[in-house]
């Protein structure tokens, strides 16, 4: 679990700091899960996908 969050928190420092934009960083992180075969994602950024996704 740990190594999970210190990718969640490794994204986040860079979308804070300005390096990466955060909308598209969001979706391209849970589209690469969908992309590996997954069929559901638990995961830090669902309330912000969920909101980006419903407009």
């Amino acid at each position: 679990m740990a190594l999970l969050y210190r990718e969640y928190a490794m994204l986040r420092g860079a979308v804070d700091n300005g390096w990466l934009d955060g909308d598209r960083m969001v979706l391209e992180a849970l589209m690469a899960f969908k992309r590996a075969g997954a069929d559901g994602v638990l995961t830090y950024f669902a309330v912000e996908a969920a909101r980006r996704l419903n407009g």
